[in-house]
């Protein structure tokens, strides 16, 4: 069984289209969505539905819960703000509702799905170094946990110690746990545009993380055609 494992996609259509696109081609049969399917970019509806007919785990993101409710959005940066402010306007309230009650971790066949982290779900903490990740592992009951949230894919296994391993391609070893960082559909900050997820193939006990190329230019139209900051358009450019 090989299953796709995508988050972070911002309401960007084009580089959700090619993620599912590759992961056809490379023969999976299952997708997980790790969350915040909106914000930032300017295709919530469009994004939001897609995710929905897959019919897919999927679980909830900062976004999807920023989007979804009425709080006050002044703690987060003015970007950000702007964006989740357009993002409220264009959902119906049967969509918030939708991310509203979407969970905020799944456990799927043996592994575990997280947007952020398994001991403060709803905290959205970043993991951006091993010191980070040993506080999830103490929480993480299944061999391999995959999550999102700082739009940088990162690996780290713990087994004698926690250490962090190339993410490109993990072979998963009976003795180790590893907590996946499955890289961003929509948003990549990591110095490559292209969009990234994770392909887990549950027979060969390994992950592969794939990069794929989109029609960035037609996301960058739409949100100038939306009037979205401009900078969500060039950031996406730069993959940062």
């Amino acid at each position: 069984m090989r299953i796709a494992l995508f988050g972070d996609i911002h309401a960007n259509l084009e580089a959700l289209e090619a993620v599912l696109a590759d992961a056809a081609e490379q023969q999976v049969g299952d997708y997980v969505c790790m969350g915040d399917i909106v914000g930032y970019n300017a295709d919530p509806v469009a994004c939001l539905e897609r995710i929905r007919a897959m019919n897919c785990p999927t679980v909830k993101g900062n976004h999807d819960e920023d989007a979804s409710s009425t709080h006050s959005l002044d703690n987060l940066n003015p970007v950000a703000a702007a964006a989740l402010e357009w993002t409220r306007r264009q959902l119906s309230d049967e969509q918030r509702q939708w991310l509203r009650r979407l969970r905020m971790v799944r456990q799927v066949s043996d592994f575990t799905v997280v947007h952020s982290t398994l001991d403060q779900p709803a905290h959205w903490n970043y993991v951006t170094n091993r010191f980070d990740a040993m506080s999830n592992f103490s929480y993480q009951f299944t061999r391999v946990c995959f999550h999102g949230h700082t739009h940088v894919p990162r690996v780290y296994v713990k087994n004698d110690k926690v250490h962090e391993v190339p993410a490109e391609s993990i072979e998963i070893e009976e003795n180790s746990k590893y907590f996946i960082n499955v890289g961003s559909v929509g948003q990549p900050r990591d110095g490559d545009w292209r969009a990234c997820y994770a392909i887990y193939d549950l027979d060969q006990k390994a992950v592969v993380l794939r990069r794929v190329e989109y029609e960035i230019e037609a996301t960058q139209r739409k949100i100038r055609a939306a009037g979205l900051p401009e900078m969500l358009a060039e950031r996406i450019a730069e993959g940062r």
